[in-house]
């Protein structure tokens, strides 16, 4: 039987394959669908870091996403000439301080307060991008074209939508995997041992408190690189992408998908884009059904879709039963 760590990387390939495919057997409707899926799949495992991994529930993590959206529109409507890939490292080290001056402020509480503080840096930002109009273009937004790649030898056109899904899969791939990564290395579990027993990681000599904020930055940070191609995606940014609705898509995602294991945020962003679609092309109340299914995943399934396929894969024969949530030992699953 194959060991977890060979199953998870024959996961990621046979991913990776899949999404190399699919420019080819899709229409042009569902690759610019499937875009989507994978920026959104990052804003939801960067989430997770946070909530399944930290147990920090967050109202606040848009104003990460926002602040890469915005970062990049503006440098590119600002800057002349400016390439893309300038314009999302600016996104990236754009978010990565805020997460650290914001951190520095959030972390000092826990539980309730924390989530709370973080709505209102949430509100406080937002408050920003609607004032601004100058900079962040109010309530009208910013449009954008995206620039093309020129590799010197040659040009790429990111108005060609199949190329910049290729770019979008192997940049936000690329991050989550990082992402999976980083959960097996010492500092992610440390993440989940303060999770478990933070006092007993002081003891042991952890400064839990910059554990914690350097989590906290790389998870605003992954965020905003997410922003910056749901920017370049639709080529638009409005303040929508920092508002509250944007924290609570992200923790529908989660939610649904299940904050069990890595894998399961994925999974969610996946499913909410698809259903969201789909019943918005039926119903202008489409919001109201999401909130159902989420209330019955909460209420029946509190892990999630993740649950229900760990369920069957350990009735499988020669499977042994594990415990939901992502332990120490488990953090890769």
């Amino acid at each position: 039987m194959i060991s977890q760590k060979k199953a998870s990387y024959l996961l990621i390939a046979a991913l990776f394959a899949l999404g190399i495919l699919m420019p080819s057997v899709v229409k042009k409707y569902h690759l610019n669908m499937l875009t989507e899926i994978i920026v959104f799949a990052l804003y939801a495992v960067s989430y997770n870091l946070l909530l399944g991994y930290a147990g920090l529930l967050s109202f606040g993590h848009a104003m990460f996403f926002g602040t890469g959206a915005f970062t990049v529109a503006v440098a590119l409507i600002h800057i002349p000439g400016l390439s893309m890939w300038t314009a999302v490292l600016l996104a990236l080290l754009m978010t990565t301080m805020v997460g650290f001056i914001s951190g520095g402020f959030l972390l000092r509480h826990k539980g309730s307060y924390f989530a709370l503080l973080t709505l209102a840096f949430n509100s406080l930002f937002y408050a920003v991008a609607t004032k601004w109009h100058k900079i962040t273009g109010g309530d009208d937004g910013l449009s954008i074209t995206r620039p093309d790649l020129n590799f010197g030898f040659t040009t790429v056109k990111m108005s060609v939508l199949t190329n910049f899904y290729y770019v979008t899969l192997v940049v936000i791939g690329a991050a989550i995997v990082f992402c999976w990564y980083f959960t097996k290395t010492a500092m992610g579990q440390t993440v989940l041992l303060m999770r478990e027993n933070e006092e007993r990681m002081k003891f042991l000599g952890y400064n839990t408190n910059v554990s914690r904020l350097i989590l906290f930055t790389f998870t605003g940070a992954l965020a905003g690189l997410a922003g910056a191609f749901y920017t370049l995606h639709f080529q638009f940014v409005s303040q929508s992408a920092i508002s509250v609705d944007m924290t609570t898509t992200v923790l529908l995602m989660t939610f649904v998908g299940g904050t069990g294991t890595f894998w399961g945020p994925i999974l969610g962003a996946f499913v909410y884009i698809i259903v969201q679609n789909y019943l918005s092309d039926i119903t202008d109340r489409w919001p109201l059904f999401m909130g159902a299914i989420f209330v019955v995943m909460v209420l029946l399934i509190p892990g999630g879709l993740s649950q229900i396929i760990t369920s069957i894969r350990d009735r499988l024969p020669g499977r042994r039963s594990k415990g939901s949530g992502p332990a120490p030992e488990e953090a890769s699953s």
